[in-house]
């Protein structure tokens, strides 16, 4: 009677194990709130809580890092009662002044954020955005945009990455990189466990005027290698946030569609963890 409880025992102990590896293995749908810069803070509590999306992402417009501390709590309180997290913000300016750098670092303290994006114009300020992070253990993650871009050749972040804290990663912008001319599997995977964030977009490339332009589509429906970049998830079992982004003004004008039919796109390939 006791070996046949221990066996029940240790089968159950291994079934909830297992399922907690696959949950923290799973990919997250979030929303980088740049797709909603036409809405305000409350317009855009309202807006997640409809498509079921939990994890945010705050451009300034509507989480300000440099407003008052009692004024980010009331937000900060706003989401916990919606069931909303907000997980980083950004992306943020820095500079070579230390101090106002700590603000952002004092505000992701505040609202208990472990991440900051962050896209530096001057690789000076590497140095005491450096020390930072390893004073508030914040990570930093590097976001990308287009080609001739300070941050448009992956080579150049993976030179940072290199010399830097491990806690100094990746925002990889898939529609961007992929408009300036680089596979986001091939990059995702070389960037290793270094990726700490994606933006989630596509982006479709052609020749205007003879001037290479991208334009963004809905997700799945550009020149993004999304195959390949689902595929690299799944095998290296990367459990962090895919952020629907747009740039797009006219998406942005009512991103209703766009987010509902990129829901459906991350559930339909990278499983039902949409409202995680």
């Amino acid at each position: 009677m006791k070996l046949r409880s221990l066996l029940i025992v240790f089968t159950l102990l291994f079934a909830l194990c297992a399922r907690a590896s696959s949950t923290a293995a799973t990919p997250q749908l979030g929303l980088q709130t740049w797709t909603c810069r036409n809405m305000n803070f409350e317009q855009v509590v309202a807006f997640a809580t409809k498509h079921g999306i939990t994890q945010l992402q705050f451009i300034a417009a509507q989480l300000n890092p440099s407003a008052p501390a009692e004024e980010n709590l009331r937000k900060k309180a706003v989401l916990e009662k919606a069931g909303l997290h907000v997980y980083t913000f950004g992306v943020n300016a820095t500079t070579l002044d230390k101090a106002t750098n700590r603000k952002l670092f004092e505000f992701a303290k505040l609202m208990g954020i472990k991440l900051i994006i962050v896209e530096p114009k001057d690789f000076a300020q590497w140095d005491n955005l450096e020390q930072l992070v390893k004073e508030y253990d914040i990570k930093l993650a590097i976001h990308n945009h287009g080609k001739g871009s300070v941050y448009g050749d992956p080579a150049t972040v993976k030179k940072i990455l290199a010399a830097r804290d491990a806690r100094i990663g990746v925002c990889l912008d898939v529609g961007w990189v992929t408009a300036a001319g680089f596979d986001a599997a091939a990059i995702f995977r070389d960037y290793g466990d270094r990726v700490f964030d994606i933006h989630f977009k596509d982006k479709k490339t052609s020749v205007v005027d003879g001037k290479s332009v991208a334009v963004d589509t809905e997700l799945g429906q550009g020149d993004s290698n999304y195959a390949g970049l689902f595929a690299e998830i799944k095998k290296s079992k990367w459990s962090g946030v895919l952020a629907i982004e747009t740039d797009s003004k006219a998406f942005a004008e009512d991103p209703n569609r766009l987010v509902a039919e990129g829901k459906n796109y991350f559930a339909k390939n990278l499983g039902t963890a949409a409202t995680q």
